[in-house]
């Protein structure tokens, strides 16, 4: 049976299941914030002096939060929980409305490396920004049975099971919503009547698939979770959460470090935006709190980035027990054994020795338990902010994540017990 207080794990669950894209993550994240406190900053604003208190800013899907403990020095350095918003999805192209054979479908383009089989046959639904005249955005969410992926009858694939199933990019992922002619503009007329808006008003968007099957405990003993965007959406909502408990416990003392979330956009398909992990906003944000809330000079910036520690925190693997012969013979990552410190020599992963003291700490002090991540010498290594976060701003960085299987997938496995864990560890490395 459970060992742990579910309460963070059934609250994870809602989160996701609001959480269909990363502009609607980035709102619910900002909501939590507000609640607890926090003020909305602008970018195109000035940043006067400030007192003690949380403060964030969003751009687009990402969103950067810290909270000024009391004392805060200029050059005491930041404690950065990093994480990312998006996840693999299909989404919509801009000219969006097409069909065939008597059936009315959505032109889609594949974002990041998706397990593609996993988006057949599901109930999908639509999910957003609409961007209107005058560069207001509105959010829609359409989180009801809308269009599918139908997979063509193993009637027609004889082979497909023996064979393995092949996708065309291109023409086997574009997914049905009607019957009938093609009709130009109807996905964006019907976005717009579902957001409340006029379809006229609409000059831009970013709109996404989701899987509107919510996300559920699993198992016998309810000691798994399964759910969509598990990837890396639980090391959001960690973040948050620890950074409210932060923010609530107050200050560890006059000088302490100032802790940061940063839940960057675009991870998955190389960080390299203006909303990225390889963009300039967190390093931006940095230096503004420095020179503009703290009254800091450049010496005091450079201070600060010395003495600033990353917690890069994203998915990893357990191993799989279908395939144990993937993965690397001497160290055996599992569910609900607390998080995983991933490592890899050739900077896959920005962990060094260093942060493997720095995290053992954490650990230790939180209580927790902690497994380490090495890919198989024979296998490519994934990769993370981590790297980019330490090469960009020049910081100590380590990445961990919880592990899980079914990555990339539309709907992906972890324990339940280890969400709870790792915001234990990232609530705990805030309150260094």
């Amino acid at each position: 049976m459970p060992i742990f207080d579910r309460a963070h794990t059934d609250d994870l669950l809602t989160f996701l299941a609001a959480s269909p894209t990363p502009y609607h993550a980035v709102a619910n994240a900002a909501a939590r914030l507000d609640a607890a406190g926090f003020r909305h900053l602008r970018q195109t604003a000035g940043w006067e002096a400030a007192g003690p208190g949380g403060y964030y800013v969003i751009r687009g899907g990402a969103l950067i939060a810290w909270h000024l403990p009391d004392g805060a020095a200029p050059h005491a350095g930041f404690r950065v929980v990093g994480a990312h918003t998006d996840s693999p999805n299909l989404r919509v192209k801009p000219v969006p409305d097409t069909g065939l054979a008597g059936f009315r479908q959505v032109a889609v383009e594949i974002y990041g490396g998706p397990l593609l089989n996993s988006w057949l046959d599901r109930d999908l639904g639509l999910s957003g920004r609409l961007v209107l005249r005058g560069g207001d955005a509105t959010l829609v969410h359409v989180d009801r049975p809308l269009l599918r992926v139908p997979q063509l009858a193993v009637h027609l694939d004889r082979g497909v099971n023996d064979g393995g199933l092949v996708l065309d990019k291109q023409h086997h992922l574009t997914p049905v919503w009607g019957l009938g002619p093609v009709e130009d503009g109807a996905l964006v007329e019907f976005a717009a009547k579902e957001a409340g808006v006029a379809a006229a008003d609409v000059l831009g968007w970013d709109l996404m698939l989701h899987d509107v099957t919510p996300p559920a405990y699993l198992g016998r003993d309810l000691e798994m979770i399964a759910g969509p965007r598990l990837d890396n959406l639980v090391s959001v909502h960690a973040g948050v959460q620890a950074l409210i408990a932060a923010a609530t416990a107050g200050a560890a003392g006059p000088g302490a470090p100032i802790p940061v979330l940063a839940a960057f956009d675009h991870e998955e398909t190389g960080s390299e935006s203006d909303t990225g992990a390889g963009g300039p906003l967190l390093g931006n944000v940095l230096s503004r709190v420095v020179a503009g809330q703290l009254s800091g000079t450049a010496d005091d910036y450079a201070r600060a980035l010395a003495g600033t520690v990353v917690m890069s925190s994203d998915m990893s693997h357990a191993v799989h027990p279908n395939y144990p012969e993937r993965h690397e013979p001497g160290h055996r990552p599992a569910l609900n054994r607390g998080p995983a410190l991933k490592i890899n020599v050739n900077q896959r992963y920005a962990t060094d020795g260093l942060g493997r003291a720095i995290w053992a700490d954490v650990c230790e002090r939180a209580g927790i338990p902690s497994q380490y991540f090495v890919a198989k010498n024979s296998m490519p290594c994934g990769t993370t902010i981590g790297p980019i976060t330490a090469a960009k701003l020049g910081v100590t960085t380590f990445d961990v994540g919880i592990t899980s299987l079914s990555m990339h997938s539309a709907r992906e496995l972890a324990g339940a017990d280890d969400p709870y864990l790792l915001a234990s560890a990232a609530a705990t490395f805030f309150g260094e």
